[in-house]
């Protein structure tokens, strides 16, 4: 049974809006507390806000011993993206932090404290639709303390990359992960239903990690000599051709192991877990065999940048000192107050593909979007054509020579203003990184998604705490 915050106040408890914070703070968390607190004192918003909240958590749940307040959740949650911290510090932030524990209902004589696995089971039960929800309150929330009436808003959008988790991708990398974690769950198989071949699991690992090494290590030869390069040139083949033998007898004696232990229970999610990674081991191997034996160029649709984050893409976007970036893109568009309107986690998606969708969505949402700025990236006729139809203004620079029509476009004096205020949007994008967007170390699709999502309700949050400080002081 779960509540929005316990109603019966203890001993020496404060309540929420009485809560005071230093005006002159810099720091983040007294500004996303002010912002929570402005939602808490504001009965329609609070309301609003539980609404929404309740329905992440299932019908069934209702029975058994109290869960999470709701608001603790928000706050947690909020508070993790803000700060850019780990479960580690916002367990120590929790427990030890005295401003968050009066905003969580605690007062001076409770000892309650919070565990790391009850803080992350309580915030994945967000989803990016609920996060979305609470973000047009709060943003809502933003306009009504600076936006006049009937004042229109201006966006302006742009995207970047969030890092994933990983490494960098090697296939002869990729390769030792994946056999790794095939001798791994067969041995665990194998020990739960009492299967013979990984007593020597652990030296299997160390001398598949050892020809690994040697792999690793090797480097063609710049000798001038034509034998020398040769001879370099075999003893790579010679040691790639023993990784590879190695690996793949690693992976039968997995794929025997997986076909015993299908017999017996086909829906264990250990056995799902082992076919994966045995699948993974295959192609790296594929990928290998033809690179380095037969000189082959791989083609990028064929490779595969992290076995544990599929969804990890490999970005170049010409920025000086960055060659790649490995993650996925996020479009942003946010207005000329600061907050984040709409946001999209681009998969397999390029700039020019998101540009209607971003705007369409923000404009669903804010009825009073009546202009969004571009850069190039964002082009194509068919983009311009369809904003055009829904916005009153599009500041979409067209790639190219222009035409006479284009170039009476562009020279407008609204588009010209507009188009020299959209770098503006690399400070927001800045701050976003800052408030955890510059790499989610949560694993899965999924969680990288709701990780945005967190991230863009923190910072509106923080946003509008910014604001309240600034008219309290």
């Amino acid at each position: 049974m779960r509540q929005t915050i316990n109603p019966q106040m203890q001993l020496g408890e404060v309540d929420i809006s009485a809560i005071t914070f230093n005006p002159k703070s810099r720091d983040d968390i007294p500004r996303l507390l002010r912002g929570l607190q402005h939602i808490w004192v504001t009965p329609d918003l609070r309301e609003q806000v539980f609404q929404v909240l309740e329905s992440m958590i299932p019908a069934s749940s209702n029975n058994g011993r109290p869960g999470m307040d709701l608001w603790n959740i928000l706050v947690f949650g909020t508070l993790r993206l803000v700060t850019n911290c780990d479960y580690d510090r916002l367990q120590e932030l929790a427990n030890e932090h005295g401003t968050l524990r009066k905003m969580l209902g605690h007062g001076p004589y409770c000892t309650h404290s919070y565990h790391i696995q009850t803080l992350q089971d309580n915030i994945s039960l967000f989803t990016p639709e609920i996060l979305d929800q609470v973000n047009q309150i709060v943003v809502a929330a933003g306009h009504q303390l600076v936006k006049k009436k009937d004042e229109p808003l201006y966006g302006r959008a742009d995207s970047f990359v969030v890092k994933t988790d990983v490494h960098f991708p090697t296939d002869i990398s990729l390769l030792n992960d994946a056999c790794r974690k095939a001798i791994e769950f067969a041995s665990t198989l194998a020990g739960q239903y009492q299967l013979p071949a990984w007593r020597q699991r652990e030296y299997l690992k160390k001398q598949h990690r050892k020809r690994y090494h040697k792999v690793r290590n090797l480097k063609h030869s710049v000798a001038a000599c034509e034998f020398k390069q040769r001879s370099r040139q075999h003893d790579i083949e010679t040691a790639h051709l023993e990784y590879i033998k190695y690996s793949l007898d690693i992976i039968r004696k997995a794929e025997s192991t997986a076909a015993l232990v299908e017999k017996s229970a086909p829906d264990e999610s250990a056995l799902e877990n082992l076919k994966y990674y045995i699948a993974h081991s295959r192609h790296q191997i594929n990928l290998i065999y033809r690179r380095v034996i037969e000189h082959q160029q791989i083609p990028h649709s064929d490779k595969v940048f992290s076995i544990f984050e599929p969804h990890t893409e490999w970005i170049s976007k010409g920025k000086a000192g960055v060659p790649v970036e490995l993650g996925l893109r996020v479009c942003v568009l946010q207005d000329q107050f600061g907050f984040t309107l709409n946001h999209h986690v681009m998969q397999k998606q390029t700039d020019d593909q998101v540009a209607v969708p971003i705007a369409k969505g923000a404009k669903q949402r804010f009825p009073m979007l009546s202009q969004v700025s571009y850069d190039k990236g964002f082009w194509s006729p068919a983009n311009l054509e369809e904003l055009d139809g829904f916005l009153e203004r599009t500041i979409l620079p067209k790639k190219g020579r222009l035409s006479a029509e284009d170039k009476k476009r562009e020279h407008h004096l609204e588009f010209t203003r507009a188009k020299r205020k959209h770098s503006a949007v690399e400070s927001d994008i800045n701050a976003l990184e800052a408030n955890g967007l510059d790499k989610c170390p949560d694993k899965g699709i999924d969680a990288f998604k709701r990780y945005v999502a967190l991230a863009v309700v923190g910072g509106n949050l923080k946003r509008l705490g910014r604001i309240l400080q600034e008219r309290d002081f």
